[in-house]
């Protein structure tokens, strides 16, 4: 069996006591979970991975459980006495795994860091979310929500704004649910093939909002339901195949952290606008929510508006953030799942952290599995999370878009993101694809 080296040593990184006594279980398999799992393995020595990757598997125990299979997660917290469950992606938090794990009896009900099937249709529903903003005063774009028997109305409705158009499936698409079009007609046509099952049930209704112009990052806060929080480091993700931000929408091709243009002036009004009235619109909704709030914000003449919420980390954010998160990172987990925050704040790296990914030739269309992938024990000067690869005949293959992330510490982003790209330079596969762009935009913030 080929052993792949994820983990680089950065003595900043690795300073923290590991926690003998926490049995934690992590849920997913992806580059997120890969950085999650990298994390707070160094807080604690009993981790398990479910289903895990290659890649946790050398710093945790996989488990083969599908991330939709209640029943059997259920069975394994409680016959392996789990005390933190921690839910990387949303679909299952959205399918209630955090209310079905928290129902348990006995007192063997675990800790979960994750909310609950109300507090999860902030991302579950983008109407739902864009009414939730509108009622607690949160900065947003205008918008309606149309379904296939209001065609009509949404043509209108679109009339009334200007290009380009903006149609976002209501339900999850695993972050391809956007359609921004600058041609009306087309616009129009689009939302037919939404309507028509172009994003599945998630576009059964069609959410079309106006056109924010700005630029984009995404803030991310650890909460514990009772007005606790804790602001973590805050990146910014390029969601296009292409360099210099053109083709087609992908689940992110890197990131960057922290974000330039997002200074003390700017962070205060996204805490005092936006964070705070989250918060408090939960807790005035009566929703428990003990986990990670993505916000997904736009920053228009330096204000900020929120684009949308997502109910965990991002990816391929969590590849950077992770980099900037010091100390022990399974306290804080599980004072918010205790309710229990307490004013304690996540202490952060000044350094900057460049992630960018390594995908399959064709992503984010058709592409090709199971090429050998090559270089994995060579890369020094980074760290490689493991995404879409898996184990066959003693070799780690392809087995997705977004196959590897490589991220790296740097006193900037250029030097942060050289190191990254010195690291793939070493890995290679059939089709590899990667952007050299990552950041730069960036650069004349700074």
């Amino acid at each position: 069996m080929i052993k792949t080296k994820i983990i680089v040593t950065f003595a900043t990184l690795n300073n923290t006591q590991k926690n003998e006594s926490m049995n934690v279980l992590l849920i997913g398999s992806g580059g997120r979970e890969s950085a999650l799992a990298w994390k707070i393995a160094q807080s604690s020595a009993n981790l398990f991975v479910a289903p895990g990757n290659p890649g946790t598997a050398n710093i945790a125990k996989n488990v083969n459980i599908k991330v939709s299979d209640f029943d059997t997660i259920e069975k394994f917290v409680i016959d392996n006495n789990i005390n933190l469950v921690v839910v990387g992606p949303e679909i299952p938090l959205i399918d209630g795994l955090a209310d079905r794990l928290l129902a348990i009896p006995g007192g063997k009900a675990p800790l979960v860091v994750g909310p609950k099937k109300d507090g999860a249709q902030l991302e579950g529903s983008k109407d739902f979310a864009k009414q939730f903003m509108i009622r607690h005063n949160i900065p947003t774009a205008k918008y309606k929500t149309f379904n296939g028997d209001t065609y009509a109305q949404a043509v209108d409705f679109l009339k009334t704004l200007q290009p380009p158009y903006v149609l976002k499936a209501d339900g999850p698409a695993a972050g391809k649910g956007v359609i921004i079009e600058e041609n009306f007609d087309i616009a129009c046509n689009e939302l037919k093939e939404m309507f028509s099952g172009k994003f599945g049930k998630s576009s059964a209704e069609v959410v079309i909002e106006e056109f924010l112009s700005g630029i984009e990052l995404s803030v991310f806060v650890l909460t514990d339901g009772h007005g606790g929080y804790t602001i973590l480091p805050e990146a910014k993700d390029y969601k296009r195949i292409g360099e210099g931000d053109k083709g087609l929408n992908t689940g992110g091709m890197g990131s960057i952290s922290p974000v330039p243009f997002a200074d003390k002036v700017f962070m205060d009004k996204i805490e005092t606008r936006i964070i705070k009235p989250t918060i408090n619109g939960l807790i005035k909704d009566g929703i428990d929510y003990r986990g990670f709030i993505f916000f997904g914000l736009i920053n228009v003449n330096n204000d900020p508006y929120v684009i949308e919420y997502n109910v965990r980390m991002g990816d391929p954010e969590t590849e950077s953030v992770m980099l900037r998160v010091k100390g022990d990172f399974v306290d804080l987990l599980v004072s918010a799942a205790q309710g229990n925050l307490n004013g304690k704040k996540c202490e952060i790296d000044s350094q900057t952290a460049a992630t960018v990914v390594l995908a399959s030739g064709g992503y984010p269309e058709d592409y090709k599995k199971g090429f050998v992938i090559n270089g994995l024990d060579v890369v020094k000067d980074s760290i490689v999370f493991h995404a879409g690869t898996k184990e066959k005949d003693g070799a780690i293959v392809t087995d997705g878009g977004r196959v590897l992330t490589v991220s790296s510490l740097g006193n900037d982003i250029p030097s942060a993101l050289q190191k990254s790209l010195d690291g793939i330079s070493k890995i290679s596969f059939e089709g590899a694809y990667h952007r050299r762009d990552i950041g730069k935009d960036l650069l004349k913030y700074v």
